[in-house]
Parts: C-alpha cells; structure tokens; sequence
C-alpha cells in the first residue's frame, strides 16, 4: 500500500499494482488487530493522503490518518488492551467462532483449521491467539491474494464473509477515535472484497508488499499440527 492509492480503486482482476494494494490492506488490518502501532507506524499513517472518486473510502483513509496523528504510542497501547484484549475480555471479540456460534473455540475454529492444513499453513509458536482470530484471517487472505491463490475467494467466503463486517462495525463503535476508524475503513474493505470476489473469484498474481504475518507456511510434509 502506499499513501497514493485507496482499496476503493481495487477489484480483484485488476493488475499486479492493485493486487499488491489489497494484499497490503490485509496485512495492515491484520497487524493493527494483532498489536498497537509502534510509533513509525503510526507516523506513516498520519502521513497518508488518498485520491480516490468514492467519497466513503477517501472519508475513512483520512479519517484514520487524522487519528494517528492525534494519537500517541502509549495511548494506542491502552486503547488496544481495552478494545481488543482487556482483563477478562475487550470491548470487541475479533474471533469468528464468536460471531458465528456465541463462543469461542468452536466449529467455525476447527473448519477453519481443516482448511488451514490444505493450505499447508499452520500458526506461528509465538502466537496464542486461535486462528479464527481476524488479525490471523487477514493474514492468511494476504498471503493468498499476494500469490493468486486459487482458494482466495472461497476462503474470504468461508471464513470471513458471515462476520467480518458485523466484527469491523462493533469496533468502529468504540470510544477511540483510532480504533474506531481501523474499524470503519476495515468494515467497507470487507464489504468491497466480499463484492469484488464473488464477482472476479481468480485475481492476478503479485507479491506481498509489507507485514510479516504471523500465520506461516509449513514446511513440505510437516505434520498436522494447527
């Protein structure tokens, strides 16, 4: 991604540029859902300027970029712990067992674990958050878009079509005005991808441009392990 360009410019059969634009749109969802910013990152974002002919995603892109400037490193790291982790639970649960079926650890984890081995994916040791978590989704869709992936537009279906979106609007209902607009421009991303993909199942292939995700490839013959 970079500060040029906007996820209202992409569809999935566009070229290699917009298909590293949406991997990177990914791969930032994903590492402002596992952690709070450090402060390069939050600059970065402050710095963003969009040009886009769809008002909504050039509202939420500034939006976004006005709150990190607002911000600062020690108040995101609260405002992550509140929103996202808290004592016994944050004020959002971003796990698809509990949009789906009301708890956590349940059938849409252990689809989405089947699903994971085919892909040859398993989580990285030092995560312990379960799969089904919507920073490990965005991840793993990053990886699938970057690669053209055949399975690009099942997998955003399976997992993460029936939720996402009512997950991004419950964080974009909270108190900080960072969090909030992560969850406002995440909720019209997934509504644009779940759009493009049912309509342009097979994008072009490019390669990742940012984040280092923590849902990795495993070895050729690893064992089952999730």
């Amino acid at each position: 991604m970079t500060a040029q360009h906007s996820p209202t410019d992409i569809s999935p059969g566009q070229d290699d540029e917009a298909r590293a634009l949406r991997a990177d749109i990914y791969a930032l969802l994903a590492a402002l859902l596992r952690t709070p910013p450090d402060n390069a990152l939050r600059e970065w974002l402050a710095s963003l300027e969009t040009s886009t002919d769809d008002i909504r995603f050039a509202q939420a892109w500034q939006r976004l970029a006005n709150a990190a400037a607002d911000s600062t490193s020690e108040g995101l790291k609260r405002a992550h712990f509140a929103h996202l982790i808290g004592v016994i639970q944050g004020d959002v649960l971003p796990y698809a067992s509990y949009y789906r079926e009301g708890g956590l650890m349940e059938a849409p984890l252990v689809a989405l674990r089947q699903e994971l081995r085919t892909l040859n994916l398993e989580r990285s040791p030092d995560v312990s958050e379960p799969e089904d978590h919507l920073a490990a989704l965005c991840e793993v869709m990053a990886m699938l878009v970057a690669e053209s992936h055949p399975h690009e537009a099942g997998f955003f279906h399976r997992h993460l079509a029936p939720w996402a979106t009512d997950c991004a609007r419950d964080l974009a209902a909270v108190a900080s005005p960072f969090y909030a607009a992560i969850g406002a421009l995440a909720s019209l991303f997934f509504e644009r991808e779940r759009s493009q993909l049912q309509a342009t199942p097979h994008p072009s292939s490019q390669t990742l441009g940012m984040a280092t995700p923590d849902v990795r490839r495993q070895p050729q013959g690893a064992g089952d392990q999730a």
